[in-house]
Order: structure tokens, then sequence, then C-alpha cells
């Protein structure tokens, strides 16, 4: 077989290949690449529960961790001792959920890319005098958090047992401060470094 027919074969048998591998799903490529074994893990998933986090005693709750650039939930619990009022329930989960997001993440949770900005020894206080009654009084002013921490406390709480469960949250620092209500938004959520949560002033009762 002469060697210009050999060439031409060739020539046509690799439409030909482009074609097969296309079908299996495989993207023919021109320019060789080299760069090393693919992840084994997508970012900001886990492979199920990561019950290291999880206690069987406990309130099922949500909090909002950081990964990538955006907020995505995991799955906690908060203790509750049974018979607690309504009011001081709320301040208890509102305490446990701050102890939650303080805590640094698993080691699943890491591999996995989340991280946490909330700091530690944060607490948390009911209303104080003259306050709307769903208010939550932080030790720190929240104007002193950074926007990622404020993002996830904001985030957190305003979908909790703690609130009124309407997307929002009154908070304020050591009592005497000033309050305000903040809003979880979408772009918060997608966007918790450059967008802050949408807040506007509450007044005393």
């Amino acid at each position: 077989m002469s060697v210009r027919r050999l060439t031409v074969r060739r020539l046509l048998a690799l439409p030909l290949l482009g074609l097969l591998l296309s079908g299996c799903g495989i993207r023919a490529t021109q320019v060789p690449t080299d760069f090393g074994a693919a992840p084994s893990r997508v970012p900001c998933s886990l492979a199920g529960p990561d019950l290291a986090t999880q206690s069987s005693h406990g309130v099922p709750v949500q909090v909002f961790l950081l990964c990538g650039a955006s907020l995505v939930t995991v799955d906690r619990t908060v203790r509750v001792p049974e018979g607690t009022p309504d009011a001081r329930r709320r301040v208890i989960v509102a305490q446990g959920l701050l102890d939650q997001l303080a805590a640094s993440p698993s080691a699943a949770e890491r591999s996995a890319g989340y991280t946490t900005y909330v700091p530690g020894g944060l607490t948390v206080h009911g209303p104080g005098p003259g306050d709307p009654e769903d208010a939550l009084r932080l030790s720190t002013a929240p104007s002193r958090l950074t926007s990622y921490a404020l993002a996830q406390l904001v985030c957190t709480l305003s979908d909790s047992a703690a609130t009124e469960g309407d997307g929002s949250v009154i908070l304020g620092g050591p009592a005497g401060g000033p309050l305000r209500r903040y809003e979880c938004t979408g772009d918060v959520r997608d966007r918790p470094g450059s967008v802050e949560p949408p807040s506007s002033e509450v007044a005393g009762r």
C-alpha cells in the first residue's frame, strides 16, 4: 500500500474519531493538556449527612456557612430544655445558632470548602427595656462585624425559631444601642462579601 493511501486514510479517520469521542461525552481538544488528576469532590457538596456536626438530642436547625463566594446551609442541632417559655426559648435557640456559626466546620465540611467568619465568644440576649419583644441584642454591635459574619448571622437567625420567620431579624448591640431590622435576600446569600443585608431603623415600643 502506498504512503499516499495511508495518509489519506488517516486524514479521513480523524473526523470519525472526533465524532466518536463527542458521542461518548468526551470533548476532543487540539491542544495537549496536563492538569493532573481530576478533583474527586465537587466544591460545596457533602457526600451525605455529616454526623460529626449533629446530635441525637436537640432541635434540628440550619446555619449558613461560607463556601466559595456564597452562603450555603448546613444542618445542625441546638439543645433546648423541655418546658422552656417561648421568650426564653428564642434566646436559647439564637445563642445555640451563634455557637454553631462560630464553631470550626467539621473535617468533611472543610475539605468541601466550607468556612465561617463569625467570631467566637459572641453572645446574644433578649430585648432590653423599651425594645420590641422580638429584638435580639448581641454582645458586639452588628456594625462592628465583618460583612461575611453579619450576612451569616442575619440569614441564619432570620430563618429560625429565634425570630418571627418572615425573613428578617431585629438586631442591636449592647443595651442602649440602636436597633435595626435586617433582611436576608438572594443577593446577600450569593454575594455576602460585597452585598450587605438591607436594614432599616427600628424604634422602641
